[in-house]
This record gives structure tokens, sequence and C-alpha cells, in this order.
């Protein structure tokens, strides 16, 4: 895909007021035409599509107005035309047919805009700054998504290539595996101001739910190795978004909740069992029991045991531990708070197996706090 922007918009493009009017009649383009130049457009001037077509390859135009009926090609045909090979060029329909339906076929067609005329000179200006005004939203609301997207392609190949690199080094020993995972999800936690503890924790509790839950001690060990890079997605969402300290718009909720699917995407497609594991729980670990989650809105035993038991130790974790937007809640604050979503967020057999484990979850927390004193591996059962 080719990027239509540099990092930062051409204030050129976005501050484009030059206006074509397309109109066969003579009186009628030349009066909008004297309109839009009083107050301050740029103007040109043609009587058919076919002289429409040689100035704008000549040259861009921010708004086209356009007359439906005309001789040759109509205006709808141009307007068409227009949208697919300008498509920083707006357009408005003129015509003397007050008709919905051809109203409506010309909005659907991606016009911004219908004036019927006999038309008042006030509706036509107002009809004009809308216009204009939405086409440099469209085109900022452009730049900003492929420059997104650009972003998470750019870190998508590295963290590739880092992954394709850990597949070729599987015979390697275990340790070497698991640190350079580790490694690779602390550099995303850290982008939202968490710690390399937090990966720990979540990794243990997650092996602490699944055996309790009688997993075998193969997949046991898979989940605990995989989880730390359950937020790997977050490497690409932009900075502005998830270093927010505030709420988030709903425009930016939609940008963060993407990382579910980036991380799956970055972990998924290989033969590697720990990287299937990964990606599922990359996946599914913000969907929630009663359906209402994302991203799939997956609902019950549809969401994988391995996002199931996820879910709860990433929010016990986040419940339990200090964040900039929240101080530590006690183990029964927490408690009270994840028994309040049971069988809503959460799986209700799984959460009350986790919760029955409270002698081990605090040998987890402390032994990984965020400043931890050197001890021994805690053993959980």
């Amino acid at each position: 895909m080719t990027t239509l922007f540099s990092q930062d918009a051409p204030q050129a493009l976005l501050e484009n007021r030059k206006i074509l009017v397309v109109d066969d009649e003579e009186p009628i383009r030349r009066l909008i035409g004297y309109l839009l130049q009083t107050h301050g457009y740029t103007v040109t001037l043609a009587a058919d599509a076919r002289e429409a077509r040689q100035l704008l390859d000549k040259e861009p135009y921010a708004l086209m107005l356009c007359d439906v009926n005309m001789p040759g090609e109509s205006g709808m045909d141009l307007v068409r035309t227009i949208l697919e090979e300008h498509p920083h060029t707006a357009s408005i329909m003129v015509t003397g047919l007050d008709s919905s339906v051809l109203a409506n076929a010309a909005l659907d067609m991606g016009a911004f805009g219908y004036i019927v005329k006999p038309f008042e000179m006030n509706e036509v200006l107002i009809d004009v700054a809308n216009a204009l005004r939405r086409r440099k939203l469209e085109i900022e609301n452009r730049f900003h998504r492929e420059h997104l997207e650009d972003l998470v392609r750019t870190r998508t190949m590295a963290l590739q290539q880092a992954l394709e690199w850990l597949e070729r080094s599987e015979k390697e020993l275990r340790l070497s595996r698991e640190e350079t995972i580790q490694r690779l999800a602390i550099a995303a936690e850290f982008r939202d101001h968490s710690t390399a503890q937090h990966i720990h924790r979540m990794s243990h509790y997650c092996e602490l739910l699944a055996k309790k839950h009688g997993l075998s001690p193969e997949h046991c060990d898979l989940i605990r190795t995989a989880s730390p890079m359950h937020d790997i997605g977050k490497i690409g969402t932009p900075d502005q978004v998830l270093l927010k300290p505030g709420k988030f718009t709903a425009e930016e909720f939609d940008v963060i909740s993407q990382h579910a699917e980036i991380g799956y995407k970055i972990l998924s497609g290989s033969d590697s069992d720990l990287l299937k594991v990964a990606a599922t729980i990359a996946w599914t670990h913000h969907e929630r029991y009663d359906g209402t989650g994302y991203p799939r809105k997956l609902k019950g035993e549809n969401i994988p045991i391995e996002g199931r038991i996820a879910a709860i130790a990433d929010n016990f974790d986040a419940l339990t531990t200090a964040r900039v937007y929240k101080p530590a809640f006690d183990f029964a604050h927490a408690r009270s708070l994840m028994l309040k979503e049971r069988g809503t967020q959460f799986d209700p057999e799984l959460l009350d197996l986790f919760l029955s484990c409270e002698e081990d979850l605090r040998r987890i927390h402390d032994h990984y706090a965020d400043n931890p004193a050197n001890q021994e591996l805690p053993n959980v059962a």
C-alpha cells in the first residue's frame, strides 16, 4: 500500500480553496463563480465534463460544484470518475430537479452536498463551507489512519523478524527462549508505564489457575511461557493514545482496543505451539464471559480457556498493584470487585478456583512486587 502523506499532512492540501464550477448554463456558472470569488475563494469555470477533466488534470481543486444534466457526459458520471481519480477533490451536485431519489443517489455515490436550482446565495456558501470543512477532516483522518498503519506495519515487521529468529533457535536452551519472550513483552509493557514485574506476576497467576483447573503440565507450562506476550500488540498503539493519562474518547478506545488484533497478527501463523498459545491469549484476553468484550464479542466457553485464564490473571494484577491512575487495592477489595463481575466479565468457575488460592496468590504477588527482594521462585501448588 502506498501512503499518500508524509508524517505531516501537507498544509497546501489542507488549505486549498480552489473551486471548480461546472455548468453548461453560462449565467449560472458565472453567478456561482462571482458569489464564491467575493467570499475569498479562487474559482475556475468549465462548461462541460470534458473541460472540467482537462482543468483537474492540470492542478488540484479542493471542491467541484457540478451540474447534473449537461450535454455529453452527465454530472453524475463526472463526479463518480473524479472521486476515483482525484480523491482529494470534494463534490457538490447542482440541479434543477428536486428529487429525493437523485439526491440520495448523489450522496451515496460520495457527493458532499446537493443544491437545487433556483438557490439562495447563503445556501451555496453554507454548503461550500461545510464541504470544505468535511474534506479537511477526511484528509486528516486518512493521514492519521495511514500513518498508524505504517507504524504498525514497521513494528510488526521488526517483531516478526525477532520471532522468526526465535523459531530458528528452538533447539537452544529453554531458558534462553523464555528470556527472549519476556524481553519482548517487557518492551511493550514499558511503553504504558507498567513494570517488568507485571508480566512475571501475570504469567505465574496464569500457571496457577491452569493447574487448579486441571490442565496438563505441558499446557500449563505453555500458558505460563506465552502469557507475558498478552499485550504485545500495544507496540502498534500510538504513544499519544497509549500514554494518555485521562479517560479515552470513543475514537481513542477504538485505537487502543486494536492491540488485541495486532498482537494476534504478530504472533499467529507459526507452527510453534508456544506462539499459537501466545496468539490466542493476545487475541482473547479482553473478551468477556457475557459476550460484550472485544475484539470478537465471544461468549462463555466460546472464549478459549487460555483467554479466560489470562483475563482473570491480568485484571487481578491490575487491581492489586499501583497504576498511574489508581493505588493498589488490598486483596479483599480486589476479590469483592472481581466477584461483582462473576459470570459477566469472568468465567464463574475459573474465578472461584482463582480466588480460592489466596495463599499462593499472595506468595506470587509478594515475590514479584514492583521492588522485589532477591528470593527463590515461589513454590505454588
